[in-house]
């Protein structure tokens, strides 16, 4: 097989979550200890970091990864799920795996993949896992992809577990509460192995200290360590600037309003990093969070897609992330809010919708998975509470409509799912990073 077979062939033959949902999920790891055992271990070789949550991790995994990176260690990152190319889930320095290494893994281990028959999932960390100890790193940073007891990024023993908050989200599989949820995450907790723990729950907290108790896991919550603060976006929209513990300001490359949560968490794992002997030092810091998105190619948080005509997409999804979204939207002073909108069809969209502003246009769509709600639900859902606007059977045809529709001092929105803000991607391509387009 070449490249694209073999990506036909992963996306084909093995289930994959995001896009045909539950038959995909498997709850336990006996495919991931398998291909561990049949691959010799490879993430014994390098050290680890691993991010678990609801919301934040990947902005955590991306902005931990560019602190080591920036450290001067050669740094993996594990994540998912990608918005344009498989490969973006797998990188070293920012720079995303080979095809040729992809096209390789698949095509010689064909015999172990027709036995164990893995999720598309399992194969991915197996891939990763071979990919990063093969390219001899140093760390590797670890994104759980769903709860995390029982994940398949759930057999390293990391240098430091990161849990950044909890919430509503895959309650089919996590269960229907926060203290549920939080079990599920608190999984990664491993023996002596310090974690932290990004926001406080009244509901949650006490599962953490129980589960780092039994652990013998040190364990802080970074945001009563740190306070952060938004101070103001500059530079136009390059970066905006952080006050710290009513302090020092720094400035952060990522700035959603839901940043000054995750900059905590950030700030508290580096922390506890440089406590376990990395070489991590303010400098590294700063000058890391300034360019998390070129140094990791990090793409779809509050990002700004055109000044001209102020474009943004975010690929927050779930009632906690779009609480934060919403918000940010209803804040923007401008004539008209034009939305482009759509969900995948497992998403509680019945207590999403109200929070988006009833003065907006909307463009209902679907991202092109199985996955994905009908435009026609979205529209229904939209119209339930009052959210008024067409129906558009793909993301390109509404954005057009929407640049059409909008004067120049309107703003123009496109999320509700990270497929939707993926599908954009796939056709109008990353706009500010030359040296990721190379590898598409």
């Amino acid at each position: 097989m070449n490249y694209q077979e073999a990506i036909d062939f992963m996306f084909s033959s093995l289930p994959m979550y995001q896009r045909v949902g539950k038959a995909a999920y498997k709850a336990n790891l006996d495919n991931t200890l398998a291909l561990d055992e049949y691959f010799g271990h490879p993430h014994k070789s390098f050290k680890t970091i691993h991010v678990a949550g609801t919301n934040g991790k990947g902005s955590v995994s991306h902005s931990l990864a560019a602190i080591l990176q920036s450290a001067g260690y050669k740094t993996g990152l594990y994540t998912s799920p990608h918005l344009v190319d498989y490969r973006e889930r797998i990188r070293i320095n920012g720079e995303m795996i080979s095809k040729d290494y992809v096209c390789d893994f698949i095509n010689d281990n064909q015999e172990i993949i027709g036995k164990l028959k893995p999720s598309f999932f399992e194969m991915s960390v197996a891939l990763a896992f071979k990919y990063f100890a093969d390219m001899k790193v140093d760390v590797a940073v670890i994104e759980v992809g769903m709860g995390g007891r029982l994940d398949s990024t759930n057999i390293i023993t990391p240098e430091l577990s990161v849990i950044t908050n909890i919430s509503f989200d895959h309650t089919q599989f996590l269960g229907n509460t926060l203290p549920l949820i939080a079990g599920e995450k608190a999984g990664i907790i491993k023996p002596g192995i310090p974690v932290v723990i990004g926001q406080t729950h009244a509901e949650t907290k006490d599962v953490f200290l129980a589960k780092a108790k039994e652990q013998n896991s040190p364990i802080t919550f970074a945001d009563k360590e740190i306070k952060v603060e938004k101070a103001k976006v500059a530079d136009n929209h390059k970066y905006a600037e952080y006050l710290i513990n009513n302090a020092e300001t720094i400035k952060f490359d990522l700035f959603g309003e839901y940043q000054t949560k995750n900059l905590a968490t950030i700030l508290e794992a580096a922390k506890q990093l440089k406590n376990r002997g990395f070489a991590i030092d303010d400098k590294n810091i700063s000058e890391a969070l300034q360019n998390v998105k070129g140094l990791t190619g990090l793409h779809g948080r509050w990002e700004i897609l055109s000044d001209s005509l102020l474009t943004i997409c975010d690929t927050g999804h779930n009632i906690d992330g779009l609480s934060y979204v919403t918000a940010q939207l209803k804040a923007i002073k401008c004539p008209q809010l034009h939305i482009v909108l759509g969900f995948v069809n497992d998403k509680d969209v019945e207590h999403v919708m109200p929070l988006f502003p009833k003065d907006a246009q909307y463009y209902f769509t679907q991202a092109d998975i199985p996955r994905a709600m009908p435009a026609e639900q979205v529209k229904a859902y939209g119209e339930k509470f009052g959210l008024r606007g067409e129906i558009y059977e793909n993301v390109p045809s509404a954005y057009e409509s929407a640049k059409k529709n909008a004067s120049s001092d309107d703003t123009i929105f496109i999320g509700g799912s990270t497929f939707i803000v993926g599908d954009y991607f796939k056709h109008y391509g990353f706009q500010y990073d030359k040296r990721f387009l190379k590898n598409y």
